[in-house]
């Protein structure tokens, strides 16, 4: 599992904490709160499959003319190689053969909207940032964020309500 405590911009009195059961899980709950679509905050396509969105293949004849962006991707990577694309960590529209994680991803878009932000890769982690020294936890205010930590431990089951 992956816990998130999120402090918006406005302050620590919103802050509110969430978890994801893994990477892809994770991305699809970060997608659903950004402003950009979600093919645009993570995406795989290899030029071929990019081609085929504008019914096209790598033989039409009007291929190169229609979609030189794409082309210019298979000559430089091959029709089939997977590209990756995450605006928000890599620029709008930029499309690499260097392998992006959902997670790198999803990380990017949360840094984007600004705020303070806590990501837990596992229960034991988030488990022991409930009681670790954080700026954010220990700043005036902080104990919110650590507050909605715990709640959310405990609503997942992976910390024990012993208050």
């Amino acid at each position: 599992m992956i816990f998130v405590v999120e402090v918006p911009e406005a302050g620590l009195a919103q802050s509110r904490a969430w978890f994801a059961y893994g990477e892809l899980d994770f991305l699809r709950k970060v997608c659903a709160g950004d402003a950009l679509p979600e093919w645009a905050v993570f995406d795989m396509a290899t030029p071929r499959e990019l081609l085929d969105l504008v019914d096209r293949v790598p033989e039409s004849p009007d291929a190169r003319q229609a979609c030189p962006a794409v082309c210019g991707l298979a000559d430089a990577h091959g029709w089939d190689t997977p590209l990756y694309r995450a605006d928000h960590l890599l620029g709008a529209g930029h499309f690499q053969a260097q392998k992006v994680s959902p997670l790198q991803a999803g990380l990017a878009a949360l840094q984007a909207r600004g705020g303070q932000w806590r990501v837990y890769g596992s229960e034991e982690v988030a488990m022991a940032a409930v009681d670790a020294a954080d700026p954010l936890f220990d700043a005036p205010g902080g104990w919110r964020a650590r507050r909605a930590l715990r709640e959310q431990l405990i609503a997942t089951e992976a910390l024990a309500d012993d208050m």
